[in-house]
């Protein structure tokens, strides 16, 4: 990742872990996707909000590469970078593994926006993130 733009810290649950004491898979999806959204309350975008004003950002296709299973009581970080690909913002994240940084996963998430349930251009990504864009 050439750059961060966010980093938020968790803990894993005992119960997100398998029978063999490490994370299940699925699980590293919800760390992305709740670090997409804190990521958002820190610019001042509720996603709440912008579903009750019509505005969903829906996923449309996640990658993930598994590299090093987090297990049971570790603390890690989830970093996010983001780019514009045509219609889709993209979310480029990555988990560390704290306090010795290991890269346990790798995602990349593609995300649309659909106004009143209709796909838009991706309007409101520029409005709340061209800044970051422009860097």
């Amino acid at each position: 990742m050439d750059r961060e733009l966010f980093r938020y810290e968790m803990k894993v649950r005992d119960y997100e872990c398998d029978i063999q004491g490490v994370v299940n898979n699925a699980n590293y999806q919800h760390y992305f996707e709740h670090a997409r959204h804190e990521f958002l309350l820190s610019e001042g975008v509720s996603f709440s909000k912008l579903h009750n004003e019509g505005i969903d950002f829906m996923v449309s296709k996640a990658v993930i590469e598994y590299k090093v299973s987090l297990r049971g009581d570790d603390r890690f970080v989830v970093a996010i970078d983001m780019k514009r690909e045509g219609v889709k913002l993209v979310c480029l994240q990555n988990i560390y593994r704290l306090p010795d940084n290991k890269l346990c996963a790798k995602g990349r998430i593609e995300i649309i926006s659909l106004k009143d349930g209709r796909l838009t251009r991706g309007e409101k990504f520029d409005e709340l993130f061209t800044h970051f864009f422009e860097k």
